[in-house]
This record gives C-alpha cells, sequence and structure tokens, in this order.
C-alpha cells in the first residue's frame, strides 16, 4: 500500500481523488448557514429572479459587498444542479480541488514528485482548508486565483517564460472580480518584495509585460467594474471601495479579534493537525545551532544568509501575507488562507524524509473529517441555518402573511428557504440608527426592518424568534403571540388570532 501510494506516477491521481472525496462528501446535506454563507445564495437567488446577472441585489436592494465572479459561479452551478446545498457548495469544493493539484505541480516543480505530493497531502488534510473547501465564501475561489497568479509570475521570471506572466495577469484580474483590489495588491507587493530582495527591482518594467500586462488585465476588470460604474455611479464606489475595502482596512469590523496574538491563533488551528509535527522540524534542523551559525557568519562576512530563489520567493509568499493582514485592522480567520501553500511546502520539506508520520497522521485527518462531514457539519449547520423555521413559515405562511424576526443576528437563510422576506424587528424610533448611512457599517444593513408600534393590524404575522431573544421580543411588542412550534433554536409565533 505504502509503496502504491509513493510511486511517482500515481501521485497526481491519488490526491486527486483524494482531494474530490474530502471536498464533495456529503455537500448536499450541509445547510446553508448564517450569517455569511445565507448572504452569498440569496443575493444569486434574487439575481436570478430579477434576471439582472451584473448587479449583486439583495432584499430587493443594489448590493456592493464583493464583486461579481463568485455569484457567477453560483449562478452557474443552480443552472446546472437546481438551487440546493450541493450547488451552492459546487464552486467551492471544485476550486477546493483545483487548489490541491496546483500546490501538487507547483512544489513537485520546484523540488520533485514526492515533495509536491506531501505538500498537497498536508494541505488537504489541514483542518482549515476542509473547512474552506465546503463553505460557500469567495475565500476559496480567491485562494486559488491568487496562487494561480504567483505561480504564473514565478514560472516567467524563474524559467524565462513571458508568455506566462501573461497568464499571471489574467489570474490576478480573475481574483480582482472575486474580491476587490486585494486580488492585484497583495500578489504585486509579494512580487516587488521578492524582486526588491533578488536586487532585479527594474524587471517590474522591463521583463514583467507591465503596459501590456496592466492592459489585459484592465480590459478583464472592466467587463464588470465598468458597467457597475455606470449604471451606479458614486453609490457603488462609496459603498464597494469605500466601506467594503478601505473602511474595513482602517476601522474594525469585529474589535474583539483585533489582538496581536490572533493570526498566530488562527495558524495553529488552521494547520491542525501538522502543527503537532513541528518537533520533527526542530529535530531535523536545529534552529538554535542554525541561528547561531547565522550570527557568526554575520559577524564575520557582514553578510546576511543566502537563500536560493525558490526559498526567497516562498519566505516573501508566506510573510508578506501574515504581515499584510496583520496590519488590516478588521482580523478575519479565512484573510491569510493564501499563505498556506508556501508553508505547507515548508512542512513537506521536512515530512517527506517521516513517511509513516505522513501515511498515519493523513490517513486519520480524512477519516475524522468524514465522520466530522457527516456526524457533526450536516447537525451542526442545521442548527445554524433557519432552514426549519423556514420550512414552518412556508407551511403557515399564505399570500398575505406578514414575517418578522425578532433577535441581534438577523437569519438570512429564513428568507432565503422559506421564500419570505422577513422584516427585522426594532425598537419604536430607532429606525434611523440601522439605516445605511455615508461610511459606516450600517450599509450592510440591507434587511428590511420595522418598528414595533408599526405592525400591521389587518394581517396574519408570523414571528421567527431565536430562543435566545424570547425575552427581547415579548418586551418589545404588548400584542398576544402564540407558540405554534419550536424549529430548532428557533421558536415561531403567531399573533392571535391567526387561522391554522
Amino acid at each position: 500500500m505504502v509503496k502504491f501510494i509513493w510511486k511517482r506516477s500515481y501521485y497526481i491521481w491519488i490526491i486527486s481523488i483524494l482531494a474530490v472525496v474530502i471536498c464533495f462528501f456529503g455537500n448536499s446535506q450541509v445547510m446553508v448557514t448564517d450569517p455569511v454563507e445565507s448572504n452569498y445564495v440569496l443575493t444569486a437567488k434574487e439575481m436570478i429572479a430579477s434576471g439582472d446577472y451584473m448587479s449583486p441585489r439583495i432584499f430587493g436592494h443594489y448590493w456592493y459587498d464583493k464583486p461579481i465572479f463568485f455569484y457567477w459561479e453560483l449562478l452557474a452551478a443552480f443552472s446546472l444542479f437546481g438551487m440546493n446545498d450541493f450547488a451552492a457548495r459546487f464552486f467551492s469544493a471544485l476550486f477546493g480541488v483545483a487548489g490541491i493539484v496546483l500546490t501538487y505541480m507547483f512544489a513537485a516543480r520546484l523540488y520533485d514528485k514526492k515533495t509536491g505530493f506531501t505538500a498537497a497531502l498536508v494541505l488537504l488534510t489541514s483542518l482549515e482548508y476542509f473547512y474552506i473547501s465546503k463553505a460557500i465564501i469567495t475565500d476559496m475561489t480567491l485562494f486559488v486565483l491568487f496562487v494561480a497568479t504567483l505561480i504564473c509570475f514565478y514560472i516567467a521570471y524563474s524559467e524565462d517564460k513571458p508568455k506566462w506572466y501573461y497568464a499571471a495577469y489574467i489570474c490576478s484580474a480573475l481574483a480582482v472580480l472575486t474580491k476587490g483590489p486585494v486580488g492585484l495588491v497583495q500578489p504585486g507587493l509579494i512580487i516587488i518584495l521578492f524582486l526588491a530582495w533578488r536586487h532585479d527591482i527594474r524587471a517590474l518594467w522591463t521583463k514583467i509585460k507591465l503596459g501590456s500586462g496592466l492592459i489585459l488585465f484592465v480590459l478583464i476588470v472592466g467587463i464588470w467594474y465598468g458597467p457597475m460604474y455606470m449604471m451606479h455611479g458614486s453609490d457603488f464606489i462609496l459603498n464597494f471601495l469605500g466601506v467594503h475595502n478601505v473602511l474595513r482596512a482602517t476601522e474594525s469590523e469585529h474589535p474583539q479579534f483585533n489582538v496581536w496574538y490572533y493570526y498566530i491563533c488562527i495558524f495553529l488551528i488552521g494547520f491542525f493537525p501538522w502543527v503537532l509535527t513541528l518537533p520533527l522540524a526542530w529535530k531535523r534542523y536545529h534552529p538554535w545551532q542554525w541561528f547561531k551559525q547565522v550570527a557568526a557568519n554575520i559577524r564575520a562576512t557582514h553578510q546576511l544568509p543566502q537563500w536560493d530563489i525558490r526559498q526567497q520567493f516562498l519566505i516573501t509568499w508566506a510573510v508578506v501575507v501574515f504581515v499584510f493582514y496583520q496590519c488590516v485592522a478588521t482580523k478575519y480567520p479565512t484573510y491569510t488562507f493564501p499563505y498556506m501553500v508556501p508553508i505547507a511546502i515548508g512542512f513537506a520539506a521536512y515530512l517527506k524524509h517521516h513517511d509513516t508520520v505522513v501515511r498515519y497522521v493523513s490517513a486519520i485527518s480524512m477519516a475524522t473529517y468524514l465522520i466530522l462531514t457527516a456526524w457533526v457539519a450536516v447537525p451542526v449547520c442545521r442548527e445554524m441555518s433557519a432552514y426549519d423555521a423556514g420550512q414552518a413559515v412556508q407551511h403557515l405562511g399564505g399570500d398575505d402573511a406578514y414575517v418578522i424576526t425578532c433577535g441581534k443576528r438577523y437569519p438570512v437563510s429564513l428568507t432565503y428557504y422559506s421564500g419570505y422576506m422577513a422584516k427585522r424587528l426594532i425598537e419604536p424610533g430607532t429606525l434611523d440608527k440601522y439605516q445605511p448611512s455615508g461610511l459606516n457599517w450600517n450599509a450592510k444593513n440591507m434587511m428590511p426592518f420595522i418598528e414595533s408600534n408599526q405592525l400591521p393590524q389587518d394581517k396574519p404575522i408570523i414571528a421567527v424568534v431565536h430562543e435566545d431573544d424570547t425575552k427581547e421580543f415579548k418586551e418589545m411588542t404588548a400584542d398576544q403571540w402564540k407558540l405554534y412550534r419550536r424549529a430548532g433554536k428557533w421558536l415561531i409565533y403567531t399573533r392571535l388570532p391567526f387561522q391554522y
């Protein structure tokens, strides 16, 4: 078995099959969750209903949170497979497989096929990669395009193959269509610092096809950014660039996570279980002795240690991603995801000498992930979703049903699964507090609101309330409510009289 796995001709097939199993297993049973995944699927659903495949929209409003490419993926998947959970997760899983194959091919090209296989296996069986390959978020698509941008650049630069530069510009443009300016800024910063380290900064204007490459880049991103500006003007600029890029970089959206050790913790969690093998790296490389030797050489020669071009590129890649997001005000667990490729290659450098460890850790990890998907992800995601509440609302609601929700977190998945646009119940006189206005986080409040004293008296009302918010709900309205049923952690109330 071991000899079969390590045979060179089988590496790419084995890693591809394993990636398909891990990334796609159980996806049809994993419900769309709040608060993030549901925003994407509801946006795609409304785009289909409107027939407008250019302008993202949610709750009937134009929505400038992310560019168009990921929504186009969802639209394509819904067209192919129908509007279901498997379709919603299809392209994240597909790009997850592509990311593993890219990692294998790049590491094998840099070093050898065994290193490529080990790096890809480390990446595939890391906890963060497992999660993102199944999540309905932009990060896996961005990851693959980001990685492809840097790989194409490196091949063009190190192997003197100029046509690969154009492939890098194309991938960067698609990354910008996926996540915004970061798809150009961050790979560009990595490339500039890498060239500076190599004392070859003039390559920016002599080698990398900067002029023609940027023209190609602009033509691709202009497919969407141009029409969006022409259709929506300053509103698009203020919300997309201002709120969702500049504000996110300068003002923390989640202040509780804004601590210096946040991304260190993300590394330890994200690369579990492989972080447990770090003592093997210490044993192999003796870093303390290495530092002493480097210090002695610096004192003797007044020169920094010499790294080969591969090491320079991988180190620059990993360090820039980490430091870049360390400096960004908003901290988020998936932001540093693109640095996983160079770090996985680093793990592979010493783990390829420990076949038994790699075999057992990867086998146990993959078995664990399959079990977690079936026995943990499926029930937990159902609990984090308002799917059951949506089914109850569908059963209760008629053409004139009026649906409201109350609580600290608005369940977008309720609207997605039920088809009813639930209004968020708030205190009387507080509507202005929640309305989008200017450069602030209220721009994310696209859901409809209703003050508790404005509830219609001539309509049957269905209230969907999280179990933690029932006290707040009953204090907010003096109406008489009847508990219809419990749907997971959601309580379904109807206002009396209500005809069942």
